[in-house]
């Protein structure tokens, strides 16, 4: 394995995660109104379509099983460290927005102070068709840039 071929699995994910987090801003545009305010104030926080999470380890996973082979240590650590996180982004931050949920509502019961305990954020995870949609394009772009560079 040459040089190259470490590089490109390291800055080929990189360029997707750039991507991914550049066609999550304009489809939270677009889907909320083309309004450019709110999307910067709450597009890049955890959550929404597409899983910049899923595209960032697919695409790691990817990359390293095309420049190292599938057979190797290198991906057999990618492959894995991939489940943690997405399983991470899709099902302990949606249980953290669940609880966050409860607390809210048990703090706008009892009528605490939103400006002494500010309400705590629902929504952190990624529905399961996010996380595909980021697991596809983190795929779909790692191979042509792979292609491409390789």
């Amino acid at each position: 394995m040459d040089i190259f071929s470490n590089y490109a699995m390291f800055i080929i994910p990189l360029i997707v995660l750039a991507f991914a987090r550049i066609l999550k801003f304009i489809i939270f545009y677009v889907k909320h109104g083309n309004n450019f305010k709110y999307t910067l104030d709450h597009a890049m926080t955890y959550g929404h379509m597409p899983s910049v999470h899923s595209a960032l380890m697919i695409s790691l996973v990817t990359s390293v099983g095309y420049f190292s082979g599938i057979d190797s240590g290198e991906f057999a650590i990618a492959f894995v460290l991939a489940i943690l996180i997405i399983d991470d982004a899709t099902r302990l931050r949606v249980y953290m927005g669940e609880h966050s949920r409860y607390i809210n509502m048990l703090t706008d019961k009892i009528g605490v102070d939103e400006k002494e305990y500010t309400r705590l954020k629902e929504r952190m995870g990624h529905r399961p068709e996010e996380a595909i949609a980021g697991a596809i394009f983190g795929f779909v772009l790692t191979l042509i840039l792979a292609i491409f560079l390789g």
